[in-house]
């Protein structure tokens, strides 16, 4: 396998510039945007790392948990990070929220595979990818206090990437169920399920809406992409498209896929949000 080198990048959409943050050898991956400026967290190698402008990686206590995939993300209040594991008990990724700054871990899906997209603007509620009885990937919301969790889409072709809409009346999401991967919303109840991008030379993953509402922003793969992979190690371009839907425009390309844009990563200005791209050496 080659080296790679990993650069944390923010882009502004006001004056289309990408602005370095942080560059290392080796892999890092799916930035979130802290409530401070210019600080990050990003997983590598199984655990979670704060990154600060100017700064090097500082480790977040996780409680243990040492085998982190790139779904993990903050609270709307700043207080909380909701990360995804797979280190127990049989390998499959679960859902676990700590403190921001890190400390004890307490289970929030019993039942895996479960991968974290999004907090609900209250903080009360996740959404997430899961497998269940066999089924294909599909969007499930639960409580974080406790309770029942609730499937919000049943179909046989991949959900992924669930983020709510700063009103919570949302979720944003891509769905392979019209045959190539596109941008989809539904309902915060899993009503209504409305098609947002159309284009069939581009595979949509991950979409992201802006702390104000007016905003997607998502990755997309080329047409070499199969439906519904999503690797890394590619060309791929960061778009964006009004939060209602629209024609959706490229803001930048860059080398990446896997890792670059996972999950919520908006700085809360509205006016730049971050991202990982890659080298291979």
């Amino acid at each position: 396998m080659s080296a790679i080198e990993s650069t944390l990048e923010t882009f502004n959409i006001e004056t289309g510039t990408r602005r370095v943050i942080h560059r290392a050898r080796g892999h890092f991956e799916a930035p979130n945007w802290c409530r401070e400026e210019e600080c990050f967290l990003v997983n590598s190698g199984g655990l979670l790392y704060r990154v600060r402008a100017g700064g090097q990686p500082e480790r977040v206590d996780t409680g243990g948990l040492v085998r982190l995939n790139n779904d993990h993300g903050l609270s709307p209040d700043g207080r909380w990070v909701a990360v995804s594991d797979q280190s127990e008990p049989d390998g499959l990724s679960r859902i676990w929220m700590l403190p921001a700054n890190g400390g004890a871990a307490r289970l929030i899906t019993r039942e895996g595979p479960s991968y974290w997209h999004g907090w609900s603007p209250d903080g009360r509620t996740i959404a997430y990818v899961a497998g269940r009885g066999g089924a294909f990937l599909n969007i499930y919301a639960a409580p974080v206090e406790g309770g029942q969790e609730r499937r919000l889409t049943d179909t046989s072709a991949l959900d992924d990437g669930p983020d709510y809409s700063p009103d919570g009346r949302h979720i944003y999401f891509n769905s392979a169920r019209s045959g190539n991967m596109k941008i989809w919303r539904i309902e915060a109840n899993g009503a209504r399920p409305e098609q947002l991008t159309f284009e069939t030379d581009t595979r949509d993953w991950f979409p992201h809406p802006s702390p104000d509402g007016k905003w997607i922003v998502f990755l997309s793969f080329g047409p070499d992409v199969a439906v519904p992979d999503h690797p890394p190690n590619k060309t791929v371009s960061l778009r964006i498209m009004p939060a209602t839907g629209g024609s959706p425009r490229a803001l930048t390309t860059l080398f990446g896929g896997q890792g670059t844009i996972n999950v919520p990563s908006w700085a809360p200005d509205c006016r730049r949000f971050a991202f990982v791209s890659y080298r291979l050496l």
